[in-house]
């Protein structure tokens, strides 16, 4: 067990910085780092050593995140600035155009193939750099940002309605 100490004190800031880029939230950040560092534990014969183990534990956190995501997917939050903006009259046609806009990304995003999609997600919404996604699947700078171009370029010409 104190060889797993030394593997927490050498990764635990670079798993929660991670997990802080994917949910720019610090209290569940933490929560799933910690909540890694669990499933680590019970899973640590499965750890091929084919990669750092920080990227092996950054995969673990992001599929935490992930299933966490979409637990709360289905509910939706109303924040007090979203609140206050409705009620004071401020620009509903445009934050109806700026829905409608991000609604038609995201029903383009999730027609992307896989590495495109999540590749594209870690960078654009967790803001992850394409360095540390490259490492996330094991492949060359020059891969990642191969992939998420062309991700990008995809959605954009879905947008522009060049392809169905």
């Amino acid at each position: 067990m104190e060889h797993f100490h030394d593997i927490y004190e050498a990764n635990v800031t670079e798993v929660y910085r991670f997990l802080l880029s994917l949910c720019r939230d610090e209290s569940m950040a933490e929560e799933l780092t910690q909540e890694t560092f669990v499933r680590a534990i019970d899973r640590i014969d499965t750890f091929r050593g084919d990669c750092k183990i920080s990227v092996w534990l950054c995969q673990i956190g992001k599929n935490l995140f992930y299933r966490q995501y979409a637990k709360s997917k289905q509910t939706v939050a109303l924040d007090a600035e979203t609140l206050d903006r409705t009620h004071h009259g401020e620009s509903p046609e445009g934050d109806v155009l700026q829905n409608t806009e991000s609604a038609q990304i995201l029903r383009h995003l999730h027609t992307l193939d896989e590495p495109y999609k999540e590749v594209f997600m870690l960078h654009v919404f967790g803001e992850v750099p394409l360095k540390e996604i490259s490492q996330l699947f094991g492949k060359s700078d020059s891969w990642a940002r191969v992939t998420f171009y062309r991700a990008k370029a995809t959605i954009i010409s879905k947008l522009k309605g060049d392809t169905p």
